[in-house]
């Protein structure tokens, strides 16, 4: 396969997880937050009894390792390619920073408080300020997925409008 088309294919996919990631995290801000910490300790429970089948720990995780080894992929075949590295090299460093570091650092633990410590463990307000903890930190990795998600795409965008163009041009387009 010619390296300009693993290159497309590997930005492609690159987009396509990264905006799937994105689009993951919106949905649960709007669909499963306000049922999730609604009210809790309560609301906390109720979560706890929904979501015994399947939840986000069993789409984010294998989700984002497919993010990640897309971004080493794209970040190895634009390498030396100025005009596409830094989209490429950025996209990766604030998806690892806002959506695997952020998360291991601040929302593991708050996750183990809520839905895996025993119900009882903890008092009411306890419960209650890690909710509005996890909840505010939250906006983080919304921002992070954004921000990865439109970096993503903007390399896609230079890398296809540099193809396209006439085949001597093609590198100089981009750099």
């Amino acid at each position: 396969m010619p390296r300009t088309t693993l290159t497309t294919v590997s930005l492609i996919a690159l987009v396509w997880t990264a905006m799937l990631s994105f689009g993951g995290v919106a949905a649960e801000t709007v669909m499963l937050y306000p049922n999730i910490f609604g009210d809790p300790p309560a609301s906390l429970d109720r979560a706890r009894e929904f979501l015994v089948e399947g939840g986000p720990s069993d789409y984010f995780p294998p989700l984002g390792a497919a993010v990640v080894l897309c971004s080493l992929a794209a970040t190895v075949l634009t390498w030396r390619i100025p005009g596409l590295r830094w989209w490429i090299a950025g996209s990766a460093a604030v998806f690892i920073a806002c959506e695997f570091l952020f998360s291991v650092v601040f929302f593991w633990p708050r996750n183990d408080i809520m839905f895996v410590d025993p119900v009882g463990t903890h008092t009411p307000e306890y419960l209650r300020q890690v909710a509005e903890e996890f909840v505010a930190g939250h906006w983080v990795r919304v921002v992070g997925g954004a921000v990865t998600s439109t970096l993503a795409f903007t390399a896609l965008l230079r890398w296809v409008r540099a193809t396209a163009a006439a085949p001597v041009e093609r590198v100089e387009a981009v750099r």
